[in-house]
């Protein structure tokens, strides 16, 4: 059976018409799926939201992040042959690629888990060189009073991964790129396992092997290693070209039950799951034949980018999974699962 999701009936909760741009200069155009996490009694979305500048007649204009997280806009003539647009989400000039749009990580609050209202907490944008194109995708992990957000760190240098602590949604300790390029979909458990922490994460090699989900552990949450890989694509499935980790796993009995993106070579976006042991998660015990979930919702297949469901971030009472998620790179919506009912769909 596919697709066991029940999704919430007000969806889409957040839209790009929700919010204001961060800077008059910019204009929103895609919200994509926040990280999740419980603070005081409310379930906070930390929402990617991806700006582009303000367009102008004849000149293609692109922003970026100076080192002092302050966005600053190249112009490029549409006419120079050094330019080359044939990308609606990436550009090169001269050699060197840019982004059309940035990101940055906006912070929403509920009581009831559905209305959702921006915080006054602080937003979190790119800083330095490693983040000049912004900040994408962050998994929120909690690990005593501490939380840990893990975030994918864009520039022209690649794409790695970020770590900053916080423990009250207003100081926050930027630890660095805890993985360097090219990684992402990076998720720590929120257990340590025979006193180490453990993390998913997802590097990618385009001439050798392929983009699958691996496991590292490490002493302090900051320092990674020994790395093992842990799922593969899988050919004729929806997970045949790649995969990543969503949110920190979940601890049932029969395992460490994990929610992954698989996608297939049309860039198809499902959600499976994958179990893994209780005292040694590097070690695969089961996984999704079919999706637990698929983009089947007209906001799922029409949207900036459409045909996904992507989600990195859940809270879990009970049975019930409360997975928020992506839908086609635009929209922030909800939906409920079982959690027995996806352990018996494993094999």
């Amino acid at each position: 059976m596919s697709d066991i999701a029940v999704r919430c009936k007000l969806n889409p909760l957040l839209s790009p018409k929700d919010l204001e741009p961060s800077n008059p200069n910019m204009v929103i155009t895609s919200l994509l799926n926040p990280g999740v996490f419980e603070f005081n009694g409310k379930i906070g979305l930390l929402v990617r939201v991806a700006e582009r500048s303000i367009q102008k007649e004849g000149v293609l204009s692109i922003p970026f992040y100076n080192e002092e997280g302050v966005i600053e806009i190249l112009d490029f003539d549409l006419d120079d042959p050094k330019l080359n647009a044939y990308d609606a989400r990436v550009i090169t000039y001269n050699g060197t690629d840019y982004l059309t749009t940035i990101s940055h990580l906006r912070l929403f609050l509920s009581i009831d888990g559905i209305n959702f209202i921006e915080s006054k907490h602080p937003s979190l944008f790119g800083e330095g060189i490693y983040e000049c194109f912004g900040i994408e995708d962050c998994r929120v992990s909690k690990l005593e009073a501490m939380y840990y957000l893990t975030y994918t760190m864009v520039s022209t240098y690649g794409v790695g991964v970020g770590l900053k602590t916080t423990k009250d949604w207003f100081n926050f300790e930027n630890k660095g790129m805890i993985f360097s390029p090219h990684n992402k979909d990076c998720a720590i458990f929120e257990e340590k396992i025979n006193g180490k922490f453990y993390a998913l994460h997802r590097p990618s090699s385009p001439e050798l092997g392929g983009n699958y989900m691996w496991i590292a552990e490490s002493p302090d949450g900051v320092h990674w290693g020994n790395h093992k890989c842990i799922a593969k694509t899988r050919t004729g499935c929806f997970d045949s070209k790649r995969l990543g980790a969503g949110a920190a796993p979940i601890k049932t009995d029969k395992g460490w039950l994990a929610i992954y993106h698989g996608a297939n070579e049309t860039n198809r976006y499902c959600l499976g799951a994958l179990l893994l042991d209780l005292n040694d998660p590097s070690k695969l015990i089961a996984r999704s034949k079919a999706p637990i979930m698929e983009p089947n919702a007209s906001y799922e297949h029409i949207g900036f980018f459409g045909n996904v469901v992507f989600t990195n971030g859940h809270v879990v009472h009970g049975d019930t999974l409360k997975i928020y998620y992506g839908a086609s790179d635009e929209f922030v919506c909800l939906a409920h699962f079982s959690i027995d009912e996806i352990l018996k769909t494993l094999i």
